[in-house]
């Protein structure tokens, strides 16, 4: 959904220049607009389709245009004039006679924004950390702190790049640069109320209408499909684009050819409920092979979904259908309970309301003192749901985490260990978490998956593919009425016991498919070790892969011997998993060396553009 934004005076399709800095701007009509104010020296850009929440705001964008509706309401409400913004967009403004700088994101995070500022008052920012680091005055560094933290969560969370020195914004946040201090604050925030109470009907209705308008809202673009895994979200927004638009929707599926990854058929019944025109296509372990290249290009840095891949090949799909618009149903999941995880993390909950003198002294001992005890397979299970539920959170929630397992030392070599911090993935987790406006367990990870699992992850995933595809992409979950609707859901509603998206599936008992309702989530989830395992090519390019790592001096030679024999021969699906996740850092560093040699980064890829936050000439690309 979000195009670029790039800095000098190239060939773009609109640019703006101030005395000290200017914006450049490119991307699909009406998701792209730049603008100067009438007083010279202010000039806002913007990538994305915002709206205005202030009706009068919202009159004025559209007989002015939105630059200069957002460049009005600046000028009168400062940085407040942000939480009347809607929609997805990142936003760039600069006041020469302020010598400010303005940076913004929307509050889900679903266009990017990265920026630099370096001493001597220069200040750059684009939509991808490439566009930022090609202007002179920012340095090419790794950072490996951000290489540790790739392995660790398989992509590298905001705020920090994988470039030193390269900030990116969270979701709902802003950069305000002014004499020469930057700050960084948050516009919005998500903030449950746990309390409210309503009768079942009403929240129904309210909540069908909201997702509804939201549907129609971003079915407006013009030629639009839809994603359709056959899960819960997927299909609720498939079946939604029909109704709004009175004719049978777009909808594109992948399969794979693989024991328990083909969900296919849950798509295929979904598609004949709603009456869609349906889509398919079965990605092969060839298809994986070819796309690794251009997927590792196409990302700014690393990135290890290798869900990805699918979604190339169904947003590629999509395009020769002569589609411009695909909606997704990403974000569902994270706002209403969506994930087996917590289901599991309830269970586990329970042992922590225990009295502490009823653990310590009777459970545990009975546990673990016993002789003889660990023989019985009842009291291993004990000791095991004991050790994890003894974990704080959020730090539980990574026990399955490769790197928890293993161990750094076992994975990574020693040189690089002493330059990275490996306690800072689990405690920027427990910020996260701990700051989060709501008491409840469950809304409590669900704020930690709106930032780790949607926008540091999902988001980038089908956005950047989109683009790579030739498609844009959008979010009627993510639209502000659904969130607001969430955040006033009751606990209980979202996870009732055990059962997961309790009020959703409730509410949609009868639109949705009774099959739909009761399968477990899967999504379009690549068989990545099974393929690994069978798969010659790409088991050829994955060696390849980390036989070139090695001289990189990351990670340990014997971790890659073992990982690529005895680890995934045992256990592919897990260990598959970091295979992917190392052989995409390196396809990653290859391909980012293969176009910087090729020619530099074209003012085209991204939001570019550059400050000085002092008098001086602007700087020329």
């Amino acid at each position: 959904m979000c195009d670029a934004l790039a800095v000098g005076p190239g060939e773009m399709q609109r640019s703006q220049r101030v005395k000290g800095g200017g914006i450049a701007a490119s991307g699909r009509d009406g998701a792209v607009s730049i603008a100067e104010a009438a007083e010279k020296g202010r000039v806002c850009g913007i990538v994305g389709r915002p709206r205005w929440a202030d009706a009068a705001l919202a009159a004025e964008a559209a007989w002015a245009g939105f630059p200069r509706s957002f460049l009005a309401a600046y000028k009168k409400h400062g940085v407040d004039a942000l939480a009347r913004l809607q929609g997805a967009f990142a936003l760039a403004l600069i006041d020469e006679a302020k010598g400010e700088v303005l940076l913004a994101v929307d509050r889900t995070g679903t266009c990017p924004m990265a920026y630099a500022a370096p001493s001597g008052g220069l200040v750059a920012f684009g939509s991808r950390v490439d566009a930022v680091v090609s202007h002179p005055g920012i340095p090419f560094d790794i950072d490996p702190q951000a290489i540790y933290d790739y392995a660790y969560f398989h992509m590298i969370p905001a705020p920090r790049s994988v470039i030193r020195g390269v900030s990116r914004l969270t979701p709902g946040t802003y950069a305000l640069f002014k004499a020469g201090d930057v700050q960084v604050g948050h516009y919005w925030q998500m903030r449950y109320v746990e309390d409210e109470t309503a009768p079942f009907g009403a929240l129904k209705e309210r909540f069908v209408l909201c997702l509804r308008e939201s549907v129609a809202g971003a079915a407006a673009a013009g030629a639009v499909g839809a994603f359709l895994s056959g899960g819960t979200d997927s299909s609720t927004v498939a079946g939604l684009l029909g109704a709004v638009r009175g004719e049978p929707a777009k909808t594109f599926s992948i399969g794979f050819d693989a024991a328990g990854y083909d969900e296919m058929a849950y798509a295929r019944i979904a598609a004949k409920h709603f009456g869609t025109r349906q889509f398919e296509y079965y990605v092969t372990p060839d298809d994986v092979v070819a796309a690794i290249p251009m997927i590792a290009r196409a990302y700014d840095q690393p990135f290890g979904n290798a869900s990805a891949v699918p979604t190339y090949y169904c947003a590629r799909l999509a395009a020769a259908e002569g589609v411009a618009c695909l909606l997704g149903g990403d974000g569902g999941d994270e706002l209403f309970g969506g994930n087996a995880r917590y289901a599991t993390q309830h269970l586990l909950s329970f042992y922590g309301r225990l009295p502490g003198w009823l653990r310590a002294g009777l459970v545990e001992p009975l546990a673990f003192m016993t002789p003889g005890a660990g023989a019985l397979p009842g009291v291993r299970k004990a000791r095991a749901y004991i050790r994890l539920a003894s974990k704080p959170m959020p730090a539980r929630l990574e026990h399955y985490n490769l790197l928890e397992h293993l161990g750094p030392a076992s994975v990574f070599r020693e040189d690089f260990l002493a330059a990275v911090d490996p306690g800072a993935p689990l405690r920027q987790l427990a910020e996260t978490y701990e700051r989060t406006a709501a008491r409840s367990l469950i809304n409590r990870q669900l704020a930690l998956d709106l930032k780790y699992t949607l926008a540091d992850n999902d988001l980038p995933k089908v956005t950047r593919m989109c683009d790579l595809a030739g498609v844009e992409s959008a979010f009627p979950m993510l639209d502000e009425r659904v969130v607001e609707f969430s955040a006033h859901l009751g606990p209980r509603l979202k996870l009732k016991g055990t059962r997961l998206r309790y009020f959703f599936k409730r509410a949609l008992a009868d639109f949705l498919p009774r099959e739909i309702l009761a399968k477990t989530k899967h999504g379009f989830g690549l068989p990545v070790g099974p393929w690994l395992a069978s798969h010659a090519p790409l088991r050829e390019l994955a060696m390849d892969s980390l036989g070139d790592l090695r001289r990189r001096h990351i990670v340990r030679p014997e971790f890659i011997d073992e990982l690529m024999s005895s680890h995934l021969e045992h256990h592919a699906s897990y260990y598959g998993v970091m295979v992917w996740v190392l052989m995409m850092l390196e396809q990653w560093h290859q391909q980012r060396n293969a176009r910087a040699a090729a020619s530099p980064p074209s003012a085209l890829e991204g939001l570019r553009a550059s400050h000085p936050r002092e008098s001086g000439d602007p700087v020329d690309r």
